[in-house]
């Protein structure tokens, strides 16, 4: 029997994920072909011509039937990008979103000083502490999460990303386990805001293979935001900031909340597609 080709594996692949549901099916179908092969992008355009052995295709056999599970892209190449940074991702973890990014740019933003200590509520894969690592490099960073699952793959992606020495990484609930006397020129979260409703109506990327506890949070997705504020403002120092990413129908709630608790200068901020997503707010100067 002939080999077949890359080009004919691509086009072959990206039929059966088209069949399969998959959003981008050729894009899909490129990627893991090139990841399996160990060739990026241009490299796998350059070779379409190349005959396949039987050795090359039980990796890209492996990876395709994955996909067609609907299990994510960034889980079945175990990687995401985030800014510039490459991140370990698996099912231990959340996949790093755009709007994350956007997080990020908000706070870069409307910090007019850099903050001397950082502390990033549920960390996840790491994303947002290493990037403010890399944004701040003189700020101390604390990462937490109650999941010490996802601190492995965190503190594994902090020492692929060269700043291990400057993120401390400790389990805990929230600040249940960060000692009481510590305070943080700047609180960041993503933390669960999900309602039961929305995870049930979720791609199957989503519902079936991502951790449901770090999406979804009880009392229409606002118990998780709701504790981050009723507790950060013992924890900022005065004149600090809270950033939070939120669901979109929270902010009336959350900024309810955030005014009653004493917090000032409360923004409700939106996303690319202009939608509430951010919250920004400041602890009184005292």
């Amino acid at each position: 029997m002939a080999m077949l080709t890359i080009l004919e594996i691509v086009k072959r692949t990206a039929d059966f994920f088209e069949r399969k549901g998959i959003e981008q099916p050729r894009l899909n179908a490129e990627l893991v072909i090139g990841h399996s092969l160990q060739l990026d992008r241009m490299q796998l355009y350059l070779q379409f011509e190349r005959p396949l052995t039987e050795n090359d295709l039980v990796p890209i056999r492996e990876r395709v039937r994955r996909r067609a599970t609907r299990e994510p892209l960034q889980y079945v190449l175990g990687t995401a990008a985030f800014h510039d940074l490459e991140l370990t991702v698996d099912k231990r973890v959340l996949i790093p979103r755009p709007e994350t990014e956007q997080l990020v740019e908000r706070i870069r933003e409307r910090l007019a000083q850099p903050p001397s200590r950082i502390i990033d509520l549920g960390t996840g894969s790491g994303a947002l502490a290493l990037c403010l690592a890399q944004i701040y490099p003189e700020a101390g960073i604390t990462a937490v999460d109650a999941s010490q699952d996802a601190l492995t793959v965190a503190d594994r992606n902090a020492e692929t990303s060269g700043l291990a020495d400057r993120i401390c990484f400790v389990e805990s609930d929230w600040f249940e386990s960060v000692p009481g006397a510590e305070r943080f020129d700047l609180i960041v979260s993503n933390p669960p805001y999900l309602t039961e409703e929305e995870w049930m109506t979720a791609a199957p990327e989503v519902r079936v293979h991502e951790p449901k506890q770090a999406l979804v949070a009880e009392d229409e997705g606002c118990a998780a935001l709701e504790r981050i504020l009723e507790t950060s403002l013992d924890r900022i120092e005065p004149g600090g900031h809270l950033a939070l990413e939120t669901g979109m129908n929270q902010h009336s709630r959350l900024t309810g909340l955030a005014g009653s608790l004493g917090y000032e200068q409360i923004e409700s901020l939106k996303d690319w597609s202009d939608r509430d997503r951010f919250l920004w707010m400041r602890a009184p100067r005292g």
